[in-house]
């Protein structure tokens, strides 16, 4: 896609000391369409070329985090385009998903539609009390079509999917705590400073175990019992062997704080890369 350089970005990417943070400026309500999508693969490559250990992605628009698609690009397209924005979307989103860093959604305002299907691909979310999150594609004749359908059950339970999915109601603050869909809830306004001081704190740790305990934690929601802990002891193993493990345990037996990150930009996916 050409880019107009003198039109602002839709998606500002600012590489901090331990994470990317990405705010979404495509005003008034951050529409997911085309532009907005590669600004998010932008933030990804960004991730993936500074060995960030996680990465952040809030709103610059009063009352939004992102409305849910675009409407109006939905409407110019035919069918044969309706299935590439759709498949453009779930690509970025699953990639998001498997950034071996963490993600955090900082909430505030409005999570709809493809909006919220962008927090749900991201590890955790962190909203306000006045955040309100939804999937009104029912309204439209429409489903979710970016992973909603799926990620949503994985998170708040087959009822609840369903009530918010049949329904298209809108889930507040307290009560998307309560089920699940926020990790965290926290003040209005401070969404984006709970999500930065999380992601300093993983700045810290050791980038192939976040990334091993990420890829264990994917493996429990899919696998069997034992096929899950036989995963688990072979990234346990993998992390002792070739990743920061030892590092870690010398510097608790000296006293010392760890110093993580010795491996280059291409390593740092986890112990099985290292």
């Amino acid at each position: 896609m050409a880019v107009d350089p003198a039109r602002p970005p839709a998606v500002e990417i600012a590489t901090r000391d331990s994470f990317v943070l990405a705010r979404l400026c495509l005003p008034p309500a951050n529409p997911v369409g085309p532009t907005l999508l590669a600004g998010l693969d932008a933030a990804a490559d960004a991730v993936e070329e500074t060995g960030a250990g996680a990465l952040v992605i809030c709103s610059t628009a009063p009352g939004f985090f992102a409305a849910g698609a675009d409407i109006k690009h939905m409407r110019s397209l035919d069918a044969t385009g309706f299935a590439a924005y759709g498949t453009h979307m779930r690509r970025v989103y699953d990639r998001i998903e498997n950034l071996s860093a963490v993600s955090i959604a900082a909430i505030e305002g409005l999570a709809l539609g493809g909006g919220l299907e962008l927090a749900l691909a991201c590890s955790w979310r962190i909203g306000s009390s006045e955040a309100e999150l939804g999937v009104p594609e029912v309204k439209l004749g429409l489903m979710p079509g970016a992973g909603g359908t799926q990620r949503l059950p994985r998170v708040v339970g087959r009822s609840r999917a369903l009530d918010m999915l049949l329904t298209g109601r809108t889930v507040v603050g307290e009560e998307a705590h309560a089920i699940g869909l926020l990790d965290r809830l926290v003040a209005p306004g401070t969404a984006l400073t709970v999500a930065c001081e999380m992601a300093e704190q993983l700045g810290g740790y050791s980038a192939p175990a976040i990334a091993a305990i990420h890829r264990c934690v994917d493996a429990a929601m899919t696998s069997s019992l034992a096929d899950g802990i036989a995963i688990e002891a072979a990234e346990e193993q993998l992390l002792f062997e070739k990743g920061e493990a030892r590092e870690g345990i010398a510097a608790f037996v000296e006293g010392r704080r760890p110093v993580f990150r010795l491996y280059t930009r291409g390593d740092r996916g986890g112990g099985s890369d290292a």
